[in-house]
């Protein structure tokens, strides 16, 4: 937006909202590309003693390039929160959120129920 003055200083800089829907985007597509090769991993896991399996990696690759477009997407919501609109905002900050949902609960399933 433009002022009488010149540029307002309360909106973000220009392609802000599209840099964070398009990180976001990307974050919940890694995400999503993470579960097959889990899945896969688990299941070699349990079927046979290979050492040597590929899909574990490839399924934490997937899902930290996810976490890191997910925080590069949450910086900037994060900071110009005020400036945003609603839609734009909980695109960016559902990546992350979803993340520490995740963790949480395999932290509590890890403390709290015992084999």
């Amino acid at each position: 937006m433009t002022g009488a003055t010149g540029p307002d200083e309360r909106a973000p800089p220009f392609g802000t909202g599209r840099r964070i829907r398009g990180r976001a985007v990307w974050a919940v597509a890694l995400f999503t590309a993470a579960v097959p090769p889990a899945a896969v991993a688990l299941g070699i896991a349990h079927m046979t003693e290979d050492a040597t399996n590929v899909a574990r990696p490839l399924a934490l690759g997937f899902w930290l390039l996810g976490f890191a477009f997910a925080l590069a997407a949450a910086a900037p919501t994060l900071r110009y929160w005020d400036l945003l609109p609603s839609a734009t905002r909980w695109l960016g900050a559902l990546p992350l959120l979803s993340v520490s949902l995740f963790l949480s609960l395999a932290m509590i399933v890890v403390l709290f129920v015992q084999p």
